[in-house]
Formats: structure tokens, C-alpha cells, sequence
């Protein structure tokens, strides 16, 4: 069992990282007003990924066990495969969620205050230019389920005039707000179990 003792410094030290990251961010949060610019930052990546993460931390110096499968019985060998299914059945298709997450609005940044009525969607720094005139319909796509680690993975489409999809995923923010910004524009709500965008 050597793989344990190297494994609890390592993650007794990330704990302490993202302990003191998320301390300096909730103190320099009281500082600072609300921001009307969403981009993916490390604490909303955090939020979403908090349980996952917890659940992958909680199992894998369980799973570590599975290199030791010769020393094993049948009956740990079957409790061991039991509890590897179960963490990543939980975990797994959040991270595979996050990843297609960030890799469609890596680079797209929302600026979105309704109280000055402005939407607007930058790919990189260029502007798409749309108004809210310009939207034929929204798509709004949530979980069927509230308690899965994936459920909070959501997302908005715009269809534009032009023919143009713009998806905007909870990557960025909330979309409740933005939702309920565009409530005068036809709206169309879908739930599923998993919401690959």
C-alpha cells in the first residue's frame, strides 16, 4: 500500500490550494461590484465541478486499490468494481459535460446587464452583432433531474434572423436571467437526462 501514503500529501495540498484560492475570492468578492461581463473563470468552473470533484477525491484512493487486483478475493474484487461504478458513474459524465462545456464558450464572452437592456455575445473580441429584434427563437435546454451532479449543466440557444446558433452554457453564468430577459422572444423549453450541447 504505497501508493496511499504518496497519495494523501498530494491531496492534502490541493485541498489546501483550492481552500486558500476560494478564501481570496470570497474576500475580494466583498470588495468588488457585480459584474455585467461572464467569461469562464476558475470559480464558476469550480462551482460546477465542486461535487464531482469531491466524489473522484472520495473514491480514488479506493480505486488506487485495483493495481493490487492480484492480492485481492473475488468478494473485494466484486465491492471494489461495485464502488468504481458508482464514483464514476456519478462523477464521469459531469467532467465529460464540462470538458464540451469549455471548449464551445472557451473564447466566448457574455456582457449581459438587463437593467441598461444589453445582451451582448463576443466570440474571441469580435461582437456578433445581434439585438434582441434579431432573435427569431430560444432554445432552453435543462436537467430533467435537481439532484444529479450534472444537473446545473445547462444551456440557451439563440437562433438568429441570419440563420446563426449562438449557445450560451452555464459555463458562463446562470442563464435563468438571461432566460428570463428574452422572455417576449419565442421561447422553447426542453428538459433532459444529460444536455450535451
Amino acid at each position: 500500500m504505497k501508493l496511499l501514503p504518496f497519495l494523501r500529501p498530494l491531496l492534502e495540498a490541493a485541498a489546501a490550494v483550492t481552500l486558500m484560492v476560494v478564501g481570496l475570492r470570497v474576500i475580494t468578492s466583498f470588495f468588488t461590484r457585480k459584474s455585467r461581463v461572464y467569461r469562464p473563470t476558475f470559480l464558476r468552473q469550480f462551482a460546477l465541478l465542486f461535487w464531482p470533484l469531491l466524489c473522484l477525491g472520495v473514491g480514488l484512493p479506493f480505486l488506487g486499490t485495483f493495481f493490487y487486483a492480484g492480492t485481492l478475493s473475488g468478494y473485494e474484487l466484486i465491492l471494489l468494481t461495485a464502488l468504481a461504478a458508482v464514483v464514476l458513474g456519478f462523477s464521469m459524465p459531469a467532467f465529460v459535460l464540462h470538458s464540451q462545456y469549455y471548449a464551445r464558450n472557451l473564447h466566448t464572452t457574455l456582457v449581459f446587464d438587463p437593467k441598461q437592456n444589453v445582451l451582448e455575445v463576443y466570440e474571441g473580441r469580435v461582437r456578433i452583432p445581434f439585438g434582441k429584434k434579431d432573435i427569431a427563437r430560444v432554445e432552453r435546454v435543462t436537467c430533467q433531474s435537481e439532484r444529479l451532479f450534472w444537473s446545473n449543466y445547462t444551456y440557451l440557444k439563440l437562433y438568429l434572423q441570419t440563420g446563426e446558433v449562438l449557445t450560451l452554457t452555464s459555463l458562463l453564468t446562470n442563464l435563468e436571467p438571461v432566460t428570463e430577459f428574452l422572455r417576449n422572444t419565442p421561447l422553447e423549453k426542453k428538459q433532459r437526462w444529460f444536455c450535451w450541447a
